[in-house]
């Protein structure tokens, strides 16, 4: 009896190990990847920061924290870094409140619903090369469709992608067109989802619908509001396609993304170990902004 105990305690545990294997064989192509193209490039990233590395390869000696220092009084950077910050302060806004906007008036069961999804979500399928080129033509000072549409109200051309003063919204019109389609169709999903007996108990106690919108709607859908919030603020922060693209972070420098910035220090100044400890900083940014965003989401969700 003992040993039949024995033999099956044995037998148990050979299967542990050999399920234990199992595991490890199935992620280890994966973890051979994240090695080596995520963890080895972000150590050595961080040893270039500390270096004068160039693209050539030569300044490759230590330097502390030289880059560090040059980075944090680099007006340059900073301009950069603001410029970023406000493109996520001005597309973050629109992208939440349209896109709940949108699927709320599409759940309301419009005729041709499939048709509004598609319209919403089609452009968001396109490549940022397509997109900016299609604003690009809508921009133009001269033959833009935009431009065209103001003379005939009696409006002068403005130079959309000249002037620094509506560069930058340009951008975020663009991005919204671009990109809302996915908060939109995350939102219309948590809407479905609400159950029909809410708004049926809601109506027959005397709730309107503006009355079930602020007390039902709203707050069935904070969870997603938080997700989209998080992933749109996190987006936001690193944006370059469109930017680099439709105006080269110009004019003046008015639209240039800190993460162009990086780009053009390693790449067009030639200084790895430069732009590597100014990638460094942001990354301290971000990690800033998710910290912040996850306190902030612990206090409500307690509340």
């Amino acid at each position: 009896m003992k040993g039949a105990v024995a033999v099956k305690g044995v037998q148990k545990l050979s299967n542990r190990r050999g399920e234990t294997f199992t595991g490890w064989a199935f992620a280890a192509p994966f973890a051979v990847l994240f090695v080596l193209f995520l963890v080895v490039p972000a150590i050595y990233g961080l040893y270039l920061s500390f270096t004068g590395e160039t693209l050539t390869g030569s300044g490759g000696e230590l330097l502390g924290f030289a880059n560090y220092t040059e980075a944090l009084t680099d007006p340059d950077m900073w301009r950069s870094l603001g410029n970023t910050l406000w493109f996520t302060v001005l597309s973050t806004v629109p992208l939440v409140v349209l896109s709940l906007a949108f699927a709320l008036l599409v759940n309301l069961g419009l005729p041709g619903r499939w048709l509004w999804r598609l319209s919403f979500f089609l452009p968001y399928l396109l490549a940022s090369t397509v997109v900016v080129m299609f604003w690009s033509w809508m921009y133009n000072p001269k033959l833009g469709l935009i431009n065209g549409v103001l003379a005939e109200v009696g409006i002068g051309p403005v130079a959309w992608l000249q002037d620094p003063k509506v560069a930058m919204i340009s951008v975020v019109v663009t991005t919204l067109w671009w990109t809302i389609g996915f908060n939109f169709l995350l939102y219309l999903a948590a809407l479905q989802n609400i159950p029909e007996q809410q708004f049926e108990a809601a109506a027959i106690d005397g709730a309107g619908k503006w009355r079930q919108l602020f007390s039902i709607v709203i707050p069935q859908l904070a969870p997603t509001t938080t997700l989209i919030l998080t992933l749109q603020v996190l987006a936001s922060l690193k944006v370059f396609d469109q930017i680099y693209m439709l105006t080269n972070g110009g004019p003046a420098g008015s639209t240039r993304s800190i993460v162009q910035y990086i780009y053009e220090s390693g790449f067009t100044g030639y200084r790895f170990g430069y732009s590597s400890a100014i990638s460094y900083l942001f990354f301290a940014i971000i990690v800033l902004v998710s910290l912040a965003q996850y306190k902030l989401i612990n206090r409500r969700s307690a509340a």
